[in-house]
């Protein structure tokens, strides 16, 4: 004969979500379903505001087809759908390929050779002079570090910069015999004084930019670098004494981004944050007085 149940007081346990499973799953269901439809929400409103409303805004702006636009917004377009992105069909290349290897530093360390000499009265001293020094608006290599007249022979050779003269003389030439030039260049001048080593006079806002810079502009000053031993990179080309066309032509060319073989675009960025008048003034400057 089956016992009948015996009634006795519920126990703590009997009363915890463990005691009694069904109620407890029911609510906790409800619970994640609500905050499910809350992330599901969220997500439709933040993907309809930034793929499809703030796109719609922008695109007439930018001159982009609704379709573009989304496109852009997600990241699958390169560019954004704020700004109208002109296509570069330039061809991309470094703005300089100097490398100073240790065969090449050696040649630069060895001063006037006999080769740098020969090739120097073969193809340079017409326009450069017989040792450097130009009288002219050309460029003088006298008092340059042999670096500097070797990186823009480099330069010249691999396209990285360009002169209807220069260009075709350096391509004839290997990197060695670029290097014996400059070599050459660089030693032979030291009789002179040449550039480097004029009285400079100018105003006094243009002193400033050249001995101190412009911090509110974040503009170094020129002569930080534009000496030889003060510790810029080893390729910076002395330009005190250099003529004023020559300087002033450099300045805006790269203000204008036509010459850009400066690495890290160090000058680009310097020469567009000058002004016209100001980079005259700086041209006259460096030029000096005899």
């Amino acid at each position: 004969m089956a016992k009948e149940p015996i009634d006795r007081p519920a126990t703590d346990a009997e009363h915890s979500p463990a005691g009694d499973p069904a109620e407890y799953t029911a609510v906790d269901r409800r619970w994640r379903l609500w905050a499910m439809a809350v992330v599901i929400v969220a997500l439709l409103a933040a993907g309809l505001l930034g793929l499809v409303l703030i796109p719609a805004g922008q695109r007439d702006t930018s001159h982009l087809s609704m379709k573009h636009a989304m496109r852009r917004a997600a990241g699958l377009e390169p560019g954004s759908p704020a700004v109208p992105q002109p296509l570069a069909r330039a061809k991309s290349l470094p703005v300089s390929q100097v490398s100073w290897d240790p065969a090449i530093m050696r040649i630069l360390a060895g001063g006037n050779t006999q080769r740098g000499a020969q090739l120097a009265a073969q193809t340079c001293s017409t326009c450069h002079g017989d040792k450097g020094l130009s009288q002219t608006n050309i460029p003088s290599l006298a008092g340059q570090s042999p670096y500097a007249i070797y990186k823009q022979l480099h330069d010249y050779r691999t396209n990285a910069r360009s002169h209807p003269d220069m260009s075709p003389v350096a391509k004839k030439l290997q990197p060695a015999d670029l290097a014996a030039v400059a070599a050459y260049f660089a030693e032979a001048s030291k009789e002179y004084t040449a550039i480097g080593g004029r009285d400079l006079l100018g105003e006094e806002n243009i002193e400033r930019l050249a001995h101190e810079g412009d911090s509110h502009r974040r503009i170094p000053a020129c002569l930080s670098c534009h000496l030889n031993g003060v510790g810029g990179p080893i390729e910076t080309p002395v330009i005190i004494g250099q003529s004023r066309e020559y300087l002033q032509h450099q300045l805006d060319s790269y203000a204008a981004g036509t010459r850009k073989n400066d690495v890290y675009g160090r000058m680009r960025d310097i020469a567009r944050k000058l002004t016209p008048e100001e980079r005259a003034e700086l041209a006259r400057y460096f030029q000096g007085t005899l």
